[in-house]
């Protein structure tokens, strides 16, 4: 199969650059064997289970026949030093290349294993008592491109170093396979994927298994994670009477190895995962970017399981881990989204503002934007150019089905993300905004009412610090000034941030106006009302001024285009759409400002 062969071979090459040799060392020296010593295997599956200084002679031709002609052999011996394999043109007594015709030269495939993580070996719980069988610690995978115009390999085993006084060590470990590679592939479609988030997707494999089971997802796992679990149905021992299943289980984690699975995926490249028995898989991946290729939607997860028992494999589709990984893959393209969206807005508020006409607030603008017309303009557009840029270039890019829909979907994420943030600050700024002219109006009633000299004197002195709040002339050029200051020398994401701050002051002071406006404009409704009701005329709001009156000019007047609480409000509503861009400009900007403090503290 291409795919074993593609893996194997990436594999390898990892390994060969790691240990920059193709050979075992020469000072690893075996004792030649001879025939009396040999085992001569008469089925496609060989097991070894204790070093015993053996070698076994297997028939490529008679074992790899019925489309067997793969071979994959996993073992917990240390390749050259526990375990050697060899490629024989013929069957010959002796192992020492030298001794060897060149006619009839034997090749050494040994270095060609692979080595993965494998944890601890299980201990002894008495000397000589049977353990549980070690995780896997290197593997080898041939195909038969490898093994053409060789008929016989051996698998030399050495023999174990008897210290006196100490238990032996764990139980080794090596099983090797000739095997049909489509016997045990399984092709999973994102249909089958997505539906085994609520029905998991279960594969049955039965005792004489393949040992290595292909699985191979037509949607990349770093962007849908896979829940993968293999759990023991049998290892060949039939039920006896009561017996539970956690003894079986326990019987058969003696006689099996932990399975093992490899994700293969063309950007991240290979990630073993030792000891799976429930594991998410998840691949360092990130398809439908402008950098990746076409194989990049797609992952390939080889499992390395025990032909010994039998299993039952279940996948099920993650979708909190997909989410997860969705926002961290694409989070950049979403917060883009949403400033583009912002612009788009505040471009509306600007036609409006020119035309004399209402201004819209920034949500306003946002929905006008999701009506039919307009989303067909700002949705469409990049991919069109997208299409244009692959009929231009001769570079492998994404196939235009997954970022059309990553596409798609990182845009609804970004305008729900913006209506979120934008009704969330809107709120804010009232409550903040309702708060502050409550508290100043029931202040100043109480300063009205304050006979005392030395209360006034007092509350004199403290209203001629009003002047320090802000600048009154040139406030924002000297924001402004600050603002550069602090992204030139400082940090983009503080001057951004002062600059976040001087428009949310802003935003806070016009709706506090419109606030107090309009609940100026209720209070003299409700005298009118009064006066009407008694008929008497309005002398109350000359005779005695109110809090809020004091805060607000008194520019309403029949002739204006729009009144004071109208203007305000348009205010607002510009401010508003200008500091929701200032602070997804600050969002772009806060993981470098982490990593420059971060920096920092190390540095002192």
């Amino acid at each position: 199969m291409p795919f074993l062969s593609s893996l194997h071979n990436n594999i390898f090459s990892i390994e060969l650059q790691r240990n920059d040799t193709l050979f075992c060392p020469p000072s690893v020296l075996w004792t030649s064997d001879g025939l009396e010593k040999d085992l001569h295997i008469q089925s496609n599956l060989v097991t070894v289970l204790a070093m015993d200084g053996r070698r076994r002679w297997l028939d490529i031709k008679k074992l790899g026949s019925n489309g067997r002609g793969h071979f994959v052999f996993v073992t917990n011996l240390a390749p050259c030093s526990g375990v050697r394999i060899h490629l024989w043109p013929e069957k010959h007594r002796s192992s020492i290349e030298n001794e060897v015709p060149a006619s009839k030269r034997i090749v050494e495939v040994t270095s060609k294993m692979v080595h993965i993580p494998a944890g601890p070996a299980p201990k002894q719980v008495e000397p000589g008592s049977q353990t549980e069988q070690p995780p896997p610690s290197a593997f080898l995978l041939l195909s038969p491109e490898d093994m053409n115009g060789y008929n016989f390999m051996t698998i030399s085993v050495a023999s174990r170093q008897t210290i006196s006084g100490r238990p032996p060590p764990a139980a080794s470990m090596a099983v090797g396979q000739f095997f049909n590679p489509v016997e045990g592939t399984s092709a999973l479609s994102v249909g089958r994927i997505v539906h085994s988030s609520y029905s998991p997707e279960e594969i049955f494999l039965k005792e004489d298994h393949p040992m290595a089971l292909t699985l191979s997802f037509s949607v990349s796992l770093g962007l849908l994670p896979v829940l993968l679990s293999l759990r023991t149905t049998g290892c060949g021992i039939k039920n006896i009477g009561d017996q539970i299943e956690a003894d079986k289980n326990n019987l058969c984690k003696l006689r099996c190895f932990p399975p093992v699975a490899l994700a293969w995926d063309s950007v991240s490249g290979i990630h073993i995962i030792p000891n799976i028995y429930s594991e998410t898989v998840v691949v360092d991946s990130s398809p439908a970017t402008w950098d990746s290729h076409q194989g990049a939607e797609k992952t390939t997860v080889l499992v390395l399981a025990d032909p010994h028992c039998s299993y039952k494999v279940s996948l099920r589709a993650s979708l909190g881990a997909a989410t997860s990984r969705f926002f961290l893959l694409y989070s950049s393209e979403i917060l883009g989204f949403m400033i583009a969206i912002t612009l788009f807005g505040l471009m509306r508020q600007s036609l409006a503002w020119e035309c004399d006409s209402s201004v819209p607030s920034i949500l306003s603008a946002i929905e006008t934007n999701l009506k039919p017309k307009p989303l067909m303009f700002l949705c469409f557009t990049p991919i069109l150019l997208f299409l244009a840029f692959l009929f231009f270039t001769t570079q492998q890019n994404p196939r235009f089905g997954t970022f059309l829909f990553v596409t798609v979907v990182c845009y609804i994420v970004a305008n729900g993300f913006t209506i979120l943030v934008t009704l969330s600050s809107k709120l804010i700024l009232y409550v903040a905004a309702i708060l502050h002219v409550f508290a100043k109006r029931r202040w100043q009633s109480w300063e009205d009412g304050a006979h005392s000299p030395l209360v006034r004197q007092f509350l004199a002195f403290s209203f001629s610090f009003q002047s320090l709040k802000m600048i009154k002339n040139n406030t924002n050029i000297a924001v402004a000034f600050a603002t550069i200051t602090l992204v030139c020398f400082v940090h983009p994401a503080i001057g951004l941030g002062l600059l976040l701050l001087s428009h949310s002051f802003h935003a806070h002071s016009a709706l506090c106006s419109f606030l107090g406006a309009s609940f100026r404009n209720i209070a003299q409704k409700k005298d009118l009302y009064k006066s009407k009701m008694d008929n008497n005329p309005i002398l109350q709001s000359k005779s005695k001024p109110d809090g809020l009156e004091q805060l607000l000019p008194m520019d309403d007047s029949p002739t204006a285009a729009k009144s004071f609480t109208d203007s305000q409000l348009e205010v607002f509503d510009c401010r508003h759409g200008i500091m929701i861009l200032h602070l997804l400009a600050t969002l772009m900007f806060v993981p470098s400002l982490i990593a420059w403090i971060q920096r920092i503290g190390v540095g002192q």
